[in-house]
């Protein structure tokens, strides 16, 4: 499974210091691109770096954005050697008038690609993903950068995580469609994300990142994350995707029926499947159970590679691979 890594650093500037450094960016390219009230230079995006200048009232705030697998082509690379690339990387883009160490951390996030084999498979993924809803600390949130995409994402009610699910395709097509790109330049690369399911979790605040780093400062931290990305990937994943293979009621019925001896287990495991088409919702379904040990009914499921979250009578597949294997692949 390879995991790319998106950094963000922030830094906050006087008002003298803020102008000299957007006066700089303005005359090394001629004219930045202003979105959302920040001044957008991608001059050095091919080498995995974007650069943001908020010009607030309040506050002026520089902001990098580091694509490491762009910076360093997609290579598994140690976390020396992309820390020293990217210290060279501001150097040059900042005339060496700052460097890694005035920045701060301000937020990650953690990108794999799940070959599901095909785009009809990635639909049915997401649609029996839906039957999710609210989990533990989790909760289902909607982002306007996904109108018209296929997805599914959720947002951490006090502690600054989120996880999002959603169709490669559709959005490389919106992408391509909002930059009016030739469509012919760009089929073969929209056909390359055909079938794939990209998974982003994402560490949103710097006392998110505080949790799984024990790092003090910006090198410390992102050597920290960099090293830990694949356990802090999955470790976040599973809160909300439940492990195991997707059936239809009756068969998973089957399932349960042949592989849990123990009577009392086996029954509110039976439940809970039961309970699921009634109140369309995972979540809503363990609540209806009103079982104390709910977490050791789910670990069961697991036992036996059989997903808690049934595919509904309506949905026009049979059976769904458990997903953590397509992440192994």
């Amino acid at each position: 499974m390879y995991i790319n890594q998106i950094f963000e650093l922030s830094m906050v500037l006087d008002n003298d210091k803020f102008h000299k450094d957007l006066s700089r960016a303005h005359k090394r390219i001629g004219c930045l691109e202003e979105k959302d009230g920040e001044y957008v230079d991608q001059s050095m995006a091919a080498k995995g770096i974007t650069v943001t200048y908020r010009d607030s009232q309040y506050k002026k705030k520089v902001k990098v954005i580091i694509n490491t697998g762009r910076m360093m082509d997609y290579d598994k690379t140690v976390p020396d050697k992309f820390l020293r690339r990217l210290d060279k990387r501001l150097g040059e883009y900042f005339d060496h008038k700052h460097n890694i160490d005035d920045f701060s951390l301000s937020g990650t996030a953690f990108i794999t690609d799940i070959d599901v084999g095909s785009r009809e498979s990635v639909s049915a993924y997401l649609r029996v993903l839906r039957r999710v809803g609210k989990v533990k600390r989790f909760k289902p949130v909607y982002y306007g950068c996904f109108e018209d995409i296929d997805s599914l994402c959720w947002e951490g009610i006090s502690n600054e995580v989120s996880l999002s699910l959603y169709n490669l395709e559709d959005m490389c097509r919106k992408q391509f469609e909002e930059k009016e790109s030739p469509t012919k330049k760009y089929r073969g690369i929209i056909k390359e994300t055909e079938g794939l399911l990209r998974a982003e979790v994402r560490l949103m605040k710097p006392k998110a990142i505080r949790v799984y780093t024990n790092g003090i400062d910006v090198r410390g931290q992102i050597a920290g994350l960099m090293q830990n990305s694949k356990d802090i990937f999955l470790g976040i994943f599973a809160k909300i995707v439940p492990f195991g293979d997707f059936y239809k009621k009756d068969k998973a019925v089957k399932i349960i029926c042949r592989e849990i001896g123990d009577g009392r287990l086996r029954r509110r495991m039976l439940r809970l499947v039961t309970l699921i088409p009634e109140k369309k919702l995972l979540y809503l379904a363990q609540k209806a159970l009103d079982c104390r040990k709910i977490e050791k009914i789910i670990e069961a499921f697991a036992k036996i590679n059989v997903s808690p979250v049934i595919i509904s009578k309506r949905q026009n597949v049979i059976m769904l691979g458990n997903i953590y294997e397509y992440l192994y692949k």
